[in-house]
């Protein structure tokens, strides 16, 4: 009798454990995954959609009829949690696969629709915004949005300056809008590379990777002056900026000179007066694309100058020498170039920008090593992002003038 008790025991022991164990993977798993929360709001005016992630988040829209369909990129697995809704103009939401992202479709109660969307960098947010077609987009609202966003950010990280300081930091919450130049286009390819690349295919291809960084780990807006292959006037970049308001412009190019070992990044601010000569050669070439066989004259020179000083970029040039080297300062680290310092030429698509500017010359694309790197999109992800933390760093440098 007394062995069988003691033979009970160790069973319940046995299963006790067993149990124990069983809960403890559970608990260890449910720790351990990440969380994707989609929750949908409604207001008079529109309708809110908002995507919070315990994981960075990379994104992409495609919209048809009554659907659009978010694109999202994780590189950690996740479980999804809904919350039960009603709303006026969203019909309903489902999830897919394809290869290595999630496809969430919305879709709406109507093919008439605007969307609009913002992100939050803490906890990570992808936020949308539906209204009906006719009653004007959220971009006011979103914008509002990353402005507080931008707010709280500057705020926590200012707890501790001095009063000088943080009245120059509320500089800062006046920033919106970022403008990003790809350079050339259209029937004018910029210099072409050994291999045949052209470099308005490369400033195209970082200036969309640079947007994309921007937007999701800043939450600024930012506007591209094309999107496609598309001639687009110096004057008329100029203009997109100050349509949009724009408080920073990063025009972006690739170099090109008849030195077989010219290498490395190279970013400019706006000057009358060249760095050096080729700095003046390579502003000519960029001002004028068309004429590339022909020299530099000295009428070209003084038109250029005579419009120069008249506009509003003279005003911003201390800011665009800061942003102008702190982005230079980044690119330097991943080309493993010693610093060269910033350079100044008068590149007409800098004049008349009203806001703090730069064109960055990311790479010699005359140069066959650098074109090859150009050409992969892993390099062409890694400047974009070098760019971006010279613009963070730039954002900090711009609080202690």
């Amino acid at each position: 009798m007394k062995i069988k008790l003691v033979s009970q025991e160790k069973k319940s022991v046995f299963i006790a454990g067993i149990i124990f164990f069983l809960l403890l993977s559970v608990f260890s798993v449910s720790q351990s995954q990440h969380v994707l929360k989609l929750s949908v709001k409604d207001s008079p005016n529109f309708s809110r959609i908002i995507i919070e992630a315990s994981f960075p988040l990379s994104f992409g829209f495609e919209k048809r009829s009554s659907y659009l369909k978010v694109r999202i990129g994780a590189d950690v697995a996740f479980r999804i949690k809904r919350d039960p809704f009603y709303s006026r103009l969203i019909r309903s939401l489902s999830w897919s696969k394809e290869r290595d992202d999630y496809i969430l479709t919305i879709r709406t109660k109507s093919r008439d629709f605007n969307y609009d969307y913002f992100t939050v960098l803490d906890p990570p947010q992808l936020v949308i915004d539906f209204s009906p077609l006719g009653e004007g987009s959220s971009e006011a609202r979103a914008g509002l949005k990353r402005k507080e966003d931008l707010d709280r950010r500057i705020n926590s990280s200012s707890s501790s300056r001095s009063p000088s300081e943080k009245e120059s930091l509320s500089s800062l919450r006046g920033i919106k809008t970022i403008v990003i130049d790809p350079g050339h286009g259209g029937l004018e390819p910029g210099a072409k590379g050994r291999y045949g690349t052209l470099e308005k295919d490369i400033t195209l291809a970082v200036s969309l990777k640079l947007r994309d960084i921007i937007e999701q780990k800043f939450g600024f807006r930012v506007v591209l002056t094309r999107e496609k292959d598309v001639e687009i006037s110096l004057e008329n970049r100029a203009a997109k900026a100050n349509n949009n308001k724009a408080y920073l412009f990063i025009s972006i190019h690739t170099n090109s000179s008849y030195r077989k070992d010219a290498h490395g990044p190279e970013t400019f601010f706006l000057s009358s007066e060249a760095t050096d000569e080729e700095a003046r050669k390579l502003a000519y070439l960029e001002n004028n694309p068309a004429e590339i066989k022909e020299g530099i004259t000295g009428e070209s020179e003084d038109e250029i100058a005579m419009i120069l000083w008249d506009l509003a970029q003279s005003a911003h040039l201390k800011q665009s020498s800061l942003l102008a080297e702190s982005i230079q300062k980044e690119l330097n680290s991943l080309f493993r170039t010693r610093n060269r310092g910033i350079k100044q030429a008068p590149f007409k698509v800098l004049t008349g920008v009203a806001c703090p500017a730069v064109l960055v010359e990311v790479a010699f694309i005359s140069n066959s090593d650098e074109e090859r790197n150009l050409l992969q999109e892993n390099f062409q992800r890694e400047i974009a992002q070098r760019i971006y933390q010279g613009l963070v760093n730039f954002i900090e440098l711009y609080s202690q003038e």
